[in-house]
């Protein structure tokens, strides 16, 4: 097991890539097993759960290449026989519960183990469960699994979800193109990785009304295509890296690759800590403020604050001048990295589902340790600016979701080293 050993204060100056989504890029891979051909998707991240979710899909008999190099991911399911999604692979990553919609779409027919993933709060899968009901499937419990079945063509319906959900939209949706009457969903997310799965699905062939609203109708179709896909950038990569440019005083920062239009309203939140930023097509520059202006925020559905910021901007609160709180709507108990700020020196308070942040607070190097992957990139960026030597152990959940975190930070002035943990 390996762990990140830092050194700070170091200001950042120079130039980071972003990578890929993950988020976007695991819809994307399901998607492809509806197609009668290939799908290729580009922009893919070299990620511990993108690794884990090519796994799964060959599992099912698909052949799957991934060109690490050049981020170039070729799914074909031509060989797709085997309509099973194991436990030893999904309970590594949630996400892999998207298999369920698309071999219930594809074949009628799927037995999926139910998920596991980052250890905060409960994220039940009632509402993809509860939605295929309705569209027509048969879905049953069995020694961990989920069993759906299908006919031919359910009759769909009308679905809300409450509350509205990522996950259980995209597996939907994914369940619904090829196999329901017509199928509506209310209430369905509206974040940009939906939006590109359905637009996708378009392209491949799928009947989808509504795209990039709360309600989505899905027509089914006799059959989808493989086409060829430009996976998003990672705007929650964006975003951390935004709040790193602006953690140290004399950090000057450039992010390439971004996709602007996905950030929501967080850059113009981010423009309230008085950082200096300025947006370009697909580059954003912040040159960190002289004093962090306390911006206190809400975490809320997109284009809202996402809940995936909220440990990252609590951590910079802690440097700025003043008093601010973080509340987080979406779940209620993600706050497992506070004590460990707080062994830093951060002062932070929890009372329900807000913390409480008072600035600015002179961070100190001590051992970390998280457990899930945003708590992770908090740890870091609050030993950045700490005094001194920090570990930050079990990083192996930053694997899950940062391309190379060590190596980009490196390159602009930070001093991170990857190192084996004792055991």
């Amino acid at each position: 097991m390996d762990k990140f050993v830092i050194e700070g204060p170091t200001p950042l100056q120079g130039s980071i890539p972003i990578s890929g989504s993950k988020n976007a890029a695991l819809p994307l891979m399901a998607a492809a097993l509806l197609g009668d051909s290939p799908t290729t998707i580009t922009n893919i991240p070299k990620l511990r759960d993108i690794y884990t979710f090519n796994n799964v899909i060959r599992v099912t008999g698909c052949k799957v290449d991934f060109d690490e190099e050049d981020g170039i991911l070729t799914i074909d399911p031509k060989h797709l026989s085997h309509l099973e999604a194991p436990y030893e692979l999904v309970r590594k990553m949630r996400a892999s519960f998207y298999m369920l919609g698309a071999l219930l779409g594809k074949f009628g027919k799927a037995k999926v183990s139910l998920p596991g993933g980052c250890a905060w709060g409960p994220r039940p899968v009632d509402l993809h469960l509860d939605g295929m009901r309705e569209m027509g499937a048969d879905i049953t419990l069995d020694q961990g699994y989920v069993i759906a079945e299908a006919p031919e063509q359910m009759e769909g319906g009308t679905f809300t979800l409450e509350p509205s959900s990522v996950g259980a939209t995209v597996n939907l949706v994914l369940a619904s193109v090829l196999r329901a009457k017509e199928f509506t969903i209310k209430n369905a997310a509206r974040e940009p990785d939906v939006v590109l799965l359905c637009k996708k699905l378009v392209e491949m062939g799928a009947n989808i009304e509504g795209i990039g609203t709360q309600t989505l109708t899905i027509r089914g179709v006799d059959t989808l295509e493989g086409i060829a896909i430009r996976n998003a950038s990672d705007r929650i990569e964006t975003g951390t890296f935004m709040i790193a440019a602006a953690m140290h005083p004399q950090s000057n920062v450039t992010l390439t690759n971004v996709d602007v239009d996905d950030l929501g309203g967080f850059p113009e939140t981010f423009s309230k800590t008085g950082a200096d930023m300025t947006i370009n097509k697909d580059t954003i520059h912040i040159k960190a403020p002289e004093t962090i202006n306390p911006v206190s925020v809400k975490t809320e559905v997109y284009p809202g604050f996402p809940t995936d910021l909220q440990a990252q901007w609590s951590t910079m609160m802690t440097q700025a001048n003043g008093k601010s709180s973080v509340t987080d709507t979406i779940y209620y108990d993600r706050f497992s990295y506070v004590p460990e700020v707080v062994r830093l020196g951060g002062d932070m308070d929890v009372e329900e589902n807000t913390v409480h942040i008072e600035g600015k607070n002179q961070l100190k190097g001590a051992s970390v340790m998280s457990t899930d992957l945003r708590a992770s990139v908090s740890l870091v960026l609050a030993a950045m600016v700490a005094e001194g030597h920090s570990d930050v152990l079990r990083i192996y959940h930053l694997d899950r979701g940062y391309e190379d975190l060590e190596e980009k930070l490196t390159n602009v002035g930070a001093n991170i080293k990857r190192v084996a943990q004792e055991k």
